[in-house]
């Protein structure tokens, strides 16, 4: 009996060598990193994942919202989104906005405002209105902006604060 137990421990014993040999000997994959929420438009600032999320925090926050809609596959908002992340002013002033970035269509009528495109940039006050008084440059998409655009957005992003403490 004792001889079966030590050859079943020595068994178990180079079982459990051998398959943590292998393991370790198996070449890693290389994994791709997450997604975060912030999809590379500032991944120190803190995002929201739905527009309901955001609608609530920005009303029981008295913080205004911007939303964000664009594609992963599109060029204009690939460079957007570069110019967003990489301008220090906007990092510096984002936070006290409640941040949402879409890469789908909303379902609220109110974002459409002059129809469906991306890159799409829209504020929303606390009082849950769409400010359509804060447009971009363009008259034909009225709410799109270019990287050469990115100092009008941060002054755009000031104007709706500075609409908060005056209107709200």
């Amino acid at each position: 009996m004792e001889t079966i137990l030590k050859s079943v421990f020595l068994l178990l014993v180079a079982t459990s060598f051998a398959l943590a040999k292998n393991t370790s000997a198996k070449e890693k994959a290389p994994t791709k990193a997450p997604q975060t929420l912030s999809r590379g438009w500032g991944d120190n600032l803190q995002w929201v994942q739905t527009y309901e999320e955001a609608l609530f925090k920005s009303k029981s926050g008295n913080k205004p919202l911007i939303v964000i809609n664009h594609r992963e596959d599109c060029p204009h908002s690939q460079a957007l989104r570069t110019a967003f992340a990489e301008h220090k002013g906007i990092q510096a002033l984002a936070p006290q906005f409640v941040l949402l970035n879409v890469i789908y269509d909303p379902t609220d009528k109110n974002l459409l405002l002059d129809g469906q495109y991306v890159p799409k940039i829209v504020f929303v006050d606390p009082s849950l209105v769409v400010r359509a008084d804060i447009p971009g440059k363009y008259s034909n998409h009225r709410y799109t902006y270019e990287p050469s655009d990115i100092d009008l957005l941060y002054e755009n992003m000031k104007k709706a604060l500075k609409l908060l403490k005056t209107e709200l």
